[in-house]
């Protein structure tokens, strides 16, 4: 789940919060540039940057955040001395932005959520100078949400929509909005139960597509974002336009595999993988190969699927796949 589900939930329901994102780090540190997390009036958290000391000092800070409602830059310098009382090995610098998170805020903060989860990229602007604070959402349009950007200010930011983490320059923090992954789960047997459940876990939006609609639905898949009830000859229609999808075939049979890779094939993905033996999986390919389909598009696909960890159980079969999926994501 999304860091900004949570915001939304609280906002939802009248409570305030703070946001505390790393926006630059020097030297060793638990969590990378971009990680966040979210303290909600209360105490509770969401999300981390690292844990231990680094979140102890963000909560204190998050409490005078929340009475002043100022945002402030943060900077957690990780000495010597912490480091030995924490029993860490990391000893770098952190530049963590504190924020209030606002009502007047709530549409942009969905409009991130949305974008998210779609597959879009998109732009989050936060300026700070002493008690002033505003922010915007920009879309790979330009168009904006939020506090008002002047249009040359928005034309120069949208440069960055690529960028892969935020940059401070000054009072102004830019974080580019990274897309979630959107895995397909193609059949909705045991396995693709467990998979929808890991998967969901670290992070990937969730489609799972079946024939059956006794299979595929929400209360066998209460994980999933999407479910999809549809012919497989027909799955290409349900692609997104805007990313490069996962898609993880464990149908029923050999059959409805075959027809599930022959349409993934035609549509750029960032992954493919299908479950099988070596001997089923030779012959799928040996029929799309009759069929005029390259042999190096079969040559990229993960299929036996899964990374080796000797797996027999549907949780264990999971586990695997879920792993080769957040290897790719990585790499």
């Amino acid at each position: 789940m999304s860091i900004y589900d949570t915001i939304r939930s609280s906002l939802d329901h009248g409570k305030r919060g703070v946001l505390a994102t790393i926006v630059r780090r020097v030297g060793a540190t638990p969590r990378d540039a971009g990680a966040k997390i979210f303290i909600e009036e209360g105490g509770k958290l969401f999300g981390t940057i690292g844990g231990g000391c680094v979140e102890a000092e963000a909560w204190q800070e998050a409490q005078t955040i929340l009475q002043s409602g100022k945002a402030r830059l943060f900077h957690y310098a990780m000495d010597g001395r912490q480091v030995e009382d924490e029993g860490m090995i990391c000893g770098g610098n952190l530049d963590i932005f504190m924020e209030p998170v606002l009502t007047r805020h709530q549409e942009l903060f969905e409009a991130i959520l949305t974008a998210e989860k779609r597959g879009q990229r998109g732009l989050v602007v936060t300026r700070f100078e002493g008690s002033s604070y505003a922010k915007t959402f920009i879309n790979a349009a330009g168009e904006f949400i939020g506090d008002k950007l002047d249009p040359a200010t928005i034309a120069e930011l949208t440069g960055k929509l690529n960028d892969k983490k935020p940059s401070l320059l000054k009072e102004l923090i830019i974080e580019p909005v990274m897309p979630s992954s959107v895995v397909y789960v193609y059949g909705a047997g045991h396995i693709s139960q467990s998979i929808s459940k890991i998967a969901k876990m670290v992070g990937f939006y969730i489609i799972v597509m079946d024939d059956r609609r006794d299979f595929a639905n929400q209360e066998r898949f209460p994980d999933a974002d999407e479910i999809i009830v549809d012919d497989f000859d027909f799955l290409s229609q349900h692609f997104p336009t805007d990313t490069e999808p996962y898609a993880v075939i464990v149908t029923r049979g050999h059959k409805h595999d075959a027809i599930v890779l022959e349409e993934v094939l035609k549509v750029p993905h960032r992954y493919i993988g299908m479950i099988g033996s070596k001997r089923k999986v030779h012959i799928i390919f040996e029929a799309l190969k009759a069929k005029g389909v390259d042999e190096k598009l079969l040559t990229a696909i993960h299929a036996p699927i899964g990374i080796d960890i000797n797996a027999e159980t549907p949780e264990e079969i999971a586990l695997s796949i879920v792993s080769e999926l957040v290897k790719v994501r990585g790499s």
